[in-house]
């Protein structure tokens, strides 16, 4: 027969102990049950054997089969394998059991959503009072924060009125301390008036007398006053005098005077070739070895001798140097034309004669003039003296005029060109003219002129001047007090370089540079020797340079040349035909110059 499956049980089965049973022959009508396995363990089957005296009926088998069945139910022990319908009424009372729990666990469920949902009503209500509550709590804070704030003003005000309570009342105290001793004093003053009551007349003639003597004190400051005037008159005269006396020292000393100022070997010592008298600072002997021309074996020792107002060696300080010239820069301030310039071959030291480098014990003569004619107008300021000054630098390249304080466009340069005026007065077409009133801005405009000048390389020099710079300063002095006026022109140049072309070997555009620089300096020369032999006829117009430089260069005028010299051996014929141009501007007397006072 077929094996039935076992039915499901949620009460714990029980395996009884398997019992071993012999095979026997079946007998009719008996029935063979076999039990399920449990847990997918293959159980034996278990047959029921008839009584060994015969078989029994089928009645008989089944309804002893339900009774042991029942009992077997009754015990709580497990059915049979063979009670189906027992194991069937079990599962249908479990099920009941079961549907019943179901219908229970559904209805608590129904029951706890209701809870939940109105226990999350409850959360969203408790979370929008607890919102309005931090609202009302930062109120209250801020609430609060202010009522800090005007606790803490009120303690503050609250210990300044106690302070001021305080020194209120340390006030009083010393009110009334000098109430009363005002108090006494008043006393004490009765007393006194009391007793000098008697003493009236006294008092009035003691006052005539006060009178009398602040009359002779009155007529003693008009006498003061008087003798201030006339010392200011005095002080006046010795101005006068004393400007008359230094242009007359100036005129011994000459009006075209020439300094030699020997450069600094580059590294260091003396140079083999110049020699400076060390009693003698006016003195320099240029010497050097020559070969015998008439047969003899030693070389023959040549020397050149020169004298100058003026020679400043290789250890002579800016400040050395310009002390030589600062009475001559003060004759500017007293109306008359000054005229300074280097000159010498390129890489001898004119530009930094002339400007200096940039430490203070470097500055050059530029600067330090500039700087002493602004120092000596507002001296001459106390005097009654009112002075403007306009500036202007201007080059001469390849003669032609450049502006150097142009600050336009380089392809928009302006023409220029040198005018004389009826009154023999120097001007520029199309020129900056500048005007200042501090040394500063005087200094900005050097600065700028220093950008815009043209210098190139050569064999001489890395940064050699290609052209000459002409700074010119006009001056205008008045004494309104005085009626008195003066104007002058200061003009300080740095030439350009004077050596050889051969010297230079400029080629191209260097070579066109040379040729107009060396021209300008050969008619400088010879403005300088027609002025020196007193000729009708000055060629100024031969050169831009001389014709710029006409008002400083005449009779009218104080003028000083700085020669430049190198001390290296290879530049010995350049020195020597710059020591002799300047032994001609030396020898030169071109007259007394005269101021332009009105």
């Amino acid at each position: 027969p077929a094996r039935p499956k076992a039915a499901l049980s949620t009460a714990p089965v029980r395996r009884p102990p398997a019992a071993s049973v012999s095979r026997a022959p079946r007998a009719t009508g008996a029935a063979t049950v076999a039990a399920a396995p449990s847990r997918g363990v293959l159980r034996k089957t278990v047959a029921s054997v008839a009584p060994r005296g015969g078989a029994r009926p089928a009645a008989a088998a089944s309804s002893s089969n339900k009774a042991g069945g029942a009992v077997a139910a009754a015990a709580g022990g497990r059915r049979p394998g063979w009670d189906m319908r027992g194991k069937v009424s079990d599962m249908q009372a479990k099920l009941q059991s079961l549907q019943s729990r179901d219908r229970t666990a559904k209805e608590e469920t129904l029951e706890l959503r209701g809870a939940a949902a109105s226990a999350q009503q409850r959360a969203a209500q408790l979370g929008e009072e607890l919102e309005g509550q931090r609202g009302q709590l930062s109120a209250y804070r801020g609430e609060l924060a202010e009522v800090r704030g005007e606790l803490e003003r009120e303690a503050s005000e609250r210990r300044g009125l106690q302070r001021e309570l305080g020194g209120l009342q340390e006030a009083h105290k010393v009110v009334l301390t000098l109430r009363d001793s005002q108090e006494l004093e008043l006393q004490a003053g009765r007393a006194k008036l009391l007793a000098q009551g008697s003493s009236l007349e006294l008092l009035q003639a003691s006052l005539q007398q006060l009178q009398a003597s602040l009359q002779q004190r009155e007529q003693e400051v008009r006498l003061l006053q008087d003798t201030v005037g006339q010392q200011k008159d005095a002080l006046h005269a010795g101005e006068m005098e004393r400007r008359q006396l230094h242009n007359t020292l100036q005129e011994l000393k000459g009006n075209i005077r020439v300094f030699c100022r020997v450069r600094p070997l580059v590294g260091g010592g003396p140079s083999p070739h110049i020699l400076l008298p060390p009693d003698d600072h006016k003195a320099l002997v240029l010497a050097r070895s020559e070969e015998s021309h008439v047969g003899r074996t030693g070389d023959t020792q040549k020397t050149y001798n020169f004298s100058f107002d003026r020679v400043f060696g290789p250890s002579a300080s800016q400040q050395e140097v310009f002390e030589e010239i600062s009475l001559l820069v003060q004759s500017a301030l007293d109306g008359y034309n000054v005229c300074c310039f280097a000159y010498g071959q390129t890489g001898s030291g004119k530009t930094f004669t002339m400007e200096g480098g940039d430490s203070d014990a470097a500055v050059g003569v530029i600067p330090r003039a500039v700087q002493q004619v602004f120092l000596a107008a507002h001296k001459l300021g106390a005097q009654g003296w009112e002075f403007s000054f306009t500036a202007s630098f201007v080059e001469v390249y390849n003669e032609s005029l450049r502006d150097l304080l142009y600050t336009g466009k380089g392809g928009k340069r302006p023409e220029h060109e040198i005018r004389k005026s009826a009154a023999n007065e120097i001007s520029v077409t199309n020129l900056t003219y500048q005007k200042v009133a501090t040394e500063g801005q005087v200094q900005n405009l050097i600065a700028i002129a220093n950008q815009n000048r043209s210098t190139a390389q050569t064999t001489l020099n890395d940064r050699s001047s290609r052209s000459h710079s002409v700074f010119q300063l006009d001056i205008q002095g008045e004494n309104a007090g005085r009626d008195v006026r003066c104007k002058s022109t200061l003009c300080l140049v740095d030439l350009a370089g004077s050596e050889r072309v051969l010297k230079s070997q400029a080629q191209g555009e260097r070579f066109k540079e040379m040729t107009a620089i060396n021209g300008s300096l050969s008619n400088l020369g010879l403005v300088i020797t027609a002025l020196a032999n007193k000729e009708s006829h000055i060629p100024y117009r031969n050169s831009k340079l001389t014709y710029l430089l006409q008002s400083c260069l005449g009779g009218n005028s104080k003028t000083l040349m700085f020669v430049n010299i190198a001390p290296e051996p290879d530049s010995f014929g350049e020195s020597l035909n710059s020591l002799r141009f300047a032994s001609k501007v030396n020898d030169c007397f071109v007259g007394t110059a005269s101021a332009n006072k009105k």
